[in-house]
């Protein structure tokens, strides 16, 4: 049996290479979510000026919430956790902002229906 033994350079080249592979992996961190937080800023103020407030409260709060902690997060560099809470955030200002525009069109409705209602009830008193 023949015992191959490596000479002294290439273990330390293959060591300084492992280093080297190793520190770049850890430099080749995740980028700031910049764009993100702004796309769900935006969100957020689409939400807040649909009628978020008033007619979905809940999913606005959540938004604003999830926002302010993706800031944090982004304040320390956690930039994995801050992409992620923007996203968070986005979603619920969309959910808010739908359910904003349903409740404001739910009413139109109802007051279009109560219009041709007194409507009918007017014609119904001119025909008699």
């Amino acid at each position: 049996m023949t015992i191959i033994k490596y000479p002294l350079p290439s273990r330390t080249i293959y060591g300084i290479g492992l280093a080297t592979a190793l520190f770049a992996a850890g430099c080749a961190s995740i980028p700031a979510p910049t764009e993100q937080m702004a796309v769900s800023k935006a969100a957020v103020n689409s939400a807040s000026s649909a009628g978020g407030n008033e007619y979905a409260p809940i999913p606005l709060r959540a938004a604003v919430q999830k926002l302010d902690a993706a800031e944090r997060a982004m304040s320390q560099k956690d930039y994995l956790q801050a992409r992620q809470l923007a996203e968070q955030a986005q979603v619920d200002a969309q959910l808010a902002a739908a359910t904003a525009r349903a409740a404001k069109a739910q009413k139109a409705a109802r007051e279009l229906q109560e219009s041709n209602r007194v409507l009918r009830e007017e014609i119904d008193r001119k025909a008699q």
